[in-house]
């Protein structure tokens, strides 16, 4: 099995016994590795009586062929399991150098099931796993975490992906934080650590899988390399990370304002240009990686330096809560890296806090305090109480549907989709964007379907993709669903969504780690089996087509902006989407000829007895 292990750790808290898993060649030639074959690993172990925060919840940590070879833009891991906001699946990825150090421990992955008594972290050397006591790590923050981790190893190389005080007291949108401040964010994960007594996963080793072709993946990989490092969107982001895109995104009206109902607001104080005049600001990259996205503000009130903050979190706590103030929104970031906490959801769910108490629908005596527009204080105090679930943070930690819920909204002012708060990008700015925040396995995401990239002129002539009107609905399902396809491919490989490569050279690279022969059609093939052995775990959770909507809130036509009286006709796309994907519209599942079409036949049986 060349460019893998071919094999993962299972771990079991209940027990504290460890084995290893041998995968079969079959199995990582249909899914290629993390979130696709976390998927196929999780199909069976996953269904609707699995509780999100229980010990029989599989919380599953997958690398790819690509980690561990010198192939730039390729240090990221995947971490999946049943996600205690949504309720269906949850998967999240990340970068920095932890994806590699888990590949060097000796495994391609972790499987980790039950739950211990104590607090607990994992410890995987060299193909040796141990499950040490980390009762001296619960209640420390993340980066305290990590730095007290590798003192008690001794092992300044090794590398820690582990949850603050959020994923301690199960604040239902927890992350992972590994290398300082990278963050495998969404679907509320952290929380599932939390749930399980693990402070953290350490991984250190020289175990590197054998690849086929190494001298020539030693050239491709220093083609790619230039490749990345000389394209323009590279140098942008090296220069101003994600914040680039604040101007740009306003001027197409891709940035939700006022909880998404506005998209014009002073963008001049919360652009990336804006954070390099007020701050020293300093990048950093991943393991290996040519560009160097990554943001360090130094010298931030008393703290040397502060990780972020980038685009989506800028966005969700300043102009979603109507905060121009820079300093509170980049201390906002900072507390949700200490912490563990997403910051997308953490932002929504704030900005959803201010829209209630706007309508008086959340009363100053309900939350114990004033929640104003606008109000940078108040925010960073609500991300703190969030995190230590005080007060009304404890409503507001459990997600923004069940404080909709609880404080009895209109669920269509609420923006989510399937319970995971719609991203930093607009839906009627780009009606690709739309629908896949309708479509996508986990929810809203702006990552697994980032149609607005070829909307804003990317093309993929393997897949016969083009740029075409972002605001046109007719005609889109198809380029749709095959984009949504290679995105599973990349979070698969797993490959950073940055790395400007083709999907022949994508191809050429993963031939040449693993000796097989894929070509553009097994793309697109891998990626579709991926995407609806998702759709099928989402099936047995209770997900049918009527979940695949989107609020009100964000497909009313604005009155200002570039997309004033813009809104995607969902029905029309739906429909187009559901024939492109051979999807039962009455059902919402995957047809059984779809199924068998992509040689999954034992769920053909289970979705259709």
């Amino acid at each position: 099995m060349f460019g893998y292990h071919g094999n993962f750790l299972h771990v079991n808290l209940n027990t504290k016994k460890t084995k290893t898993l041998t995968l079969k060649e079959e199995d990582l030639k249909n899914f290629i590795g993390g979130c696709g074959l976390a998927a196929k690993l999780a199909y069976n172990l996953i269904g609707p009586d699995t509780d999100p925060l229980g010990p029989d919840n599989p919380l599953i940590f997958a690398t790819g062929p690509f980690q561990g070879t010198t192939i730039p833009s390729a240090s990221r891991y995947a971490v999946c399991a049943k996600s205690p906001l949504t309720g269906i699946w949850g998967e999240a990825t990340s970068g920095g150098f932890f994806p590699f150090q888990l590949k060097f421990s000796g495994f391609d992955g972790v499987i980790i099931m039950g739950k211990s008594k104590e607090a607990v972290y994992l410890y995987i050397n060299d193909g040796v796993a141990e499950i040490r006591n980390a009762s001296h790590l619960w209640g420390k923050d993340t980066y305290e975490t990590q730095e007290t981790l590798k003192k008690d190893l001794g092992e300044t190389k090794a590398s820690v992906a582990c949850i603050g005080s959020a994923g301690e007291n199960l604040v239902k949108y927890a992350c992972i934080i590994n290398d300082r401040g990278r963050a495998a964010g969404r679907c509320g994960l952290g929380a599932v650590m939390g749930s399980k007594n693990l402070k953290a996963v350490a991984a250190l080793g020289d175990k590197r899988p054998e690849i086929s072709s190494p001298e020539k993946v030693s050239e491709l990989a220093r083609d790619v390399r230039d490749v990345i490092s000389t394209n323009v969107i590279s140098i942008v982001y090296r220069e101003y990370g994600t914040l680039f895109y604040m101007d740009l995104g306003m001027y197409l009206a891709d940035v939700p304002a006022k909880y998404f109902t506005k998209s014009v607001f002073p963008v001049e104080n919360v652009t990336g240009e804006a954070l390099r005049k007020a701050y020293p600001v300093e990048n950093y990259a991943c393991l290996g990686c040519p560009i160097g996205c990554g943001r360090l503000v130094k010298h931030f009130r008393d703290i040397d330096k502060v990780d972020g903050p980038e685009y989506e979190t800028v966005a969700a706590f300043g102009p979603l809560c109507m905060n121009f103030d820079l300093d509170s929104i980049i201390f906002a970031n900072h507390l949700c890296n200490v912490y563990g906490l997403d910051t997308i959801s953490a932002g929504v769910t704030i900005a959803l806090a201010m829209a209630l108490y706007d309508k008086g629908i959340l009363t100053k005596k309900k939350a114990g305090m004033e929640i104003m527009w606008g109000d940078g204080k108040t925010i960073t105090k609500l991300v703190e109480m969030i995190a230590k679930r005080e007060g009304i943070g404890d409503l507001l930690a459990e997600g923004s549907w069940k404080v909709a819920e609880e404080l009895g909204a209109e669920p269509y002012q609420v923006a989510h989709v399937k319970g995971l708060e719609i991203p930093m990008h607009d839906p009627r700015a780009f009606t690709g964007i739309a629908l896949s925040y309708a479509t996508g396995p986990r929810g809203a995401c702006h990552l697994r379907g980032d149609y607005y990239n070829i909307d804003l002129g990317g093309q993929i002539p393997e897949f016969n993709i083009m740029a075409g009107d972002r605001f046109q609905s007719e005609g889109k399902a198809m380029s749709l669903v095959r984009y949504q396809n290679l995105r599973d491919v990349f979070d698969s490989l797993i490959l950073c969504k940055f790395a400007p490569l083709t999907v022949t050279k994508i191809c050429e690279l993963l031939n040449n780690v693993t000796g097989w022969k894929y070509a553009p059609k097994d793309v697109d093939l891998a990626g579709e089996r991926s995407f609806n052995v998702k759709r099928a775990i989402n099936n047995r959770l209770g997900v049918t087509q009527k979940d695949d909507w989107l609020p009100k809130v964000v497909v009313e036509p604005l009155k200002e902006g570039n997309s004033a009286g813009k809104t995607p006709d969902m029905e029309l796309m739906l429909k187009d989407y559901y024939s492109a994907r051979k999807w039962d519209w009455s059902t919402g599942k995957p047809t059984r000829e779809k199924l068998m079409e992509l040689s999954l036949s034992s769920i053909a049986k289970d979705l259709w007895p």
